[in-house]
């Protein structure tokens, strides 16, 4: 019999919590400057560990060559991946998904050193990918590590890899609220206070040791829209965001579906890892190039923030060059991620949202000048709304992009943008580009949380309240002639007054020789229940103890048939899930 963990009481689970809070937050702070190492040296030639990607990237010392550096990259992160650690390839989120609802919350530790350097290969060298997928690798791989080697059932193992998670989105973002929304979200499989209270934890230390390291300051400086009172509440202003709604929710299903559809591309090709990888970064090496010497500068290498810091200034406004911009960024991210990078789709999402919505506010401008639509602020609504769309935590795309820009005048906007691009995007793609991956693998996640009535229902509403009772000497024979009709499934055993066993109409019905007695067949091993118990409580001292029968009783003490009020098995639990099923079933 497998022995069952006990729960870790809430103040060692709480520090268990802060070290996870603590090591995500230096670990996005090492991931920066690793990034930053590997792209100074690769792109300059020179040791820094500065690299500020807020601003555009200088023309580098290579010249053209320059379309050689990622293909350099791509050779790093291939023979990384192929040889210690496969997980580490793509953008990490669904890796960590699948570990927590089908491996129980265990992930190998050397992913995170792997994931890490892979992805500051593919960042550095100018992939076109973001940060986030790594370190939320990162810090769930940490958390799982924690959670293996200190004894404790799997829920707080999980709960610690949610905590990672989040903390590293945080540390990373300066987002602790969006963090931990990131991890309610997309993470773990239960919401209550026994998780959100670590989780919570974890996110605050990882953002405060990130803010000691990069400051205080938002993700994105831009100065505060100027938007009159009366536009606050103009419905026809209102109205456009929902066009934009359609637009990024559409690009959003476009992403998902490219993607995956260059990863196919890539598979199908000949020769191995190596080479498809190479062939896919030559590709952005070159793309990246042209736009230096056609735009001016390398656009979409690395996560892109540039770009999205120029948007937001409304440095950028030609409707026709930001709907480029978007397009190239989309086939950019989908050679990178599609041949086999290792990083996350955040940055690119975030830079495709701000360019679409730029683009729509400033052809609204074109179309109706009179409406005086500030392209700045179009941009940050179309971060959300891709965010949300794409990854399907509309919540979690909401706060985070308002803490990365902390502009409250376009939350209203924010929220039906990503309420209609996340309804688009669903209808269009149901999978999200994390589950996507997993569904494609067979692995179903789900994208809705129901309340699980399982954990309230009390044993006296679901119990069989028709007790029978047997004598141990009597024959199989006599019981099903006697029983067989009543449609009791369950019989209790006693000797006198006094219960020695169970035995199940099935089991006995299953028997040969039916002229044996019931002593012989029936099971001494059963959980003795309380009628208000959760029926959640015993399914767990059920599972413990690896036997189909709980007997309930008014005070948990059996001596005597007279004591039991009910009985539980597999039958009746499974009557009350499929009981609420029906309530979220049409």
């Amino acid at each position: 019999m497998r022995k069952k963990k006990d729960n870790l009481d809430q103040f060692t689970f709480s520090m268990l919590a802060i070290v996870v809070g603590i090591v995500a937050g230096f670990g996005a702070v090492f991931f920066r400057i690793l990034i930053a190492f590997i792209h100074n040296e690769m792109f300059f030639g020179k040791f820094s560990i500065f690299y500020n990607s807020n601003a555009h990237i200088p023309p580098s010392i290579w010249g053209k060559y320059v379309i050689l550096v990622p293909v350099a990259g791509a050779l790093g992160v291939a023979f990384l991946v192929k040889n210690f650690a496969p997980e580490a390839k793509g953008h990490g989120v669904p890796e960590v998904m699948d570990a927590i609802y089908y491996n129980k919350g265990i992930i190998r530790p050397i992913v995170a050193a792997i994931k890490s350097l892979a992805s500051a290969l593919s960042i550095g060298s100018g992939g076109s990918i973001g940060r986030e997928g790594p370190i939320v690798q990162i810090g769930s791989t940490f958390g799982s590590m924690i959670g293996q080697w200190v004894k404790m059932p799997a829920w707080q193992r999980i709960t610690l890899i949610g905590a990672g998670a989040g903390a590293g989105i945080a540390a990373t973002f300066n987002t602790p609220i969006g963090g931990l929304l990131f991890a309610i979200e997309l993470m773990v499989p239960e919401l209550s206070v026994r998780t959100f209270v670590p989780i919570a934890i974890s996110t605050s230390t990882a953002t405060f040791i990130g803010r000691i390291f990069f400051g205080n300051t938002p993700s994105f400086i831009i100065p505060a829209f100027a938007i009159p009172k009366d536009q606050l509440t103009n419905p026809y202003l209102l109205l456009t965001y929902i066009g934009l709604g359609l637009i990024v929710g559409s690009a959003s299903a476009l992403f998902i579906k490219s993607i995956y559809g260059f990863e196919d591309f890539f598979d199908k090709m000949p020769g191995n890892y190596y080479t498809r990888h190479v062939i896919g970064m030559l590709a952005q090496g070159t793309l990246m190039y042209l736009l230096f010497v056609y735009a001016g500068h390398y656009y979409v290498a690395g996560v892109g923030y540039s770009t999205i810091q120029d948007v937001l200034m409304n440095v950028l406004l030609n409707p026709y060059f930001l709907l480029l911009l978007a397009s190239l960024k989309l086939l950019a991210t989908s050679l990178t991620l599609g041949s086999g990078a290792s990083g996350g789709i955040f940055s690119p999402s975030l830079f495709m949202g701000a360019t679409l919505g730029s683009m729509y506010g400033s052809f609204l401008n074109v179309i109706h000048p009179a409406m005086s639509a500030n392209p700045a602020a179009f941009g940050v609504v179309g971060m959300a709304g891709m965010i949300g769309g794409t990854t399907g935590a509309a919540i979690t795309a909401i706060v985070m992009v308002f803490e990365m820009t902390r502009n409250y005048n376009v939350i209203i906007p924010m929220i039906i943008t990503v309420a209609i691009a996340d309804g688009v995007r669903r209808v269009i793609s149901p999978d999200s580009i994390y589950t996507k991956k997993l569904t494609r693998r067979g692995h179903l996640i789900p994208e809705v949380f129901h309340m699980n009535i399982l954990l309230v229902k009390r044993v006296k509403d679901v119990m069989e309240k028709r007790v029978i009772g047997i004598q141990k000497d009597m024959k199989i024979r006599e019981v099903i002639e006697e029983h067989g009709e009543s449609a009791v499934l369950s019989f209790v055993v006693k000797d006198g007054n006094t219960v020695v066993g169970v035995v199940t109409l099935k089991y006995l019905l299953r028997q040969l020789n039916k002229d044996i007695k019931i002593e012989q067949v029936m099971s001494k091993d059963y959980v003795i229940a309380q009628e208000n118990d959760t029926l959640f409580k015993i399914i767990g001292q059920m599972r413990k103890r690896r036997c189909p029968t709980a007997l309930v009783t008014l005070n948990g003490k059996c001596a005597s048939i007279s004591d039991v009020l009910g009985i539980i098995t597999k039958e009746e639990i499974a009557e009350a899930a499929a009981e609420q099923v029906e309530l979220f079933t049409n």
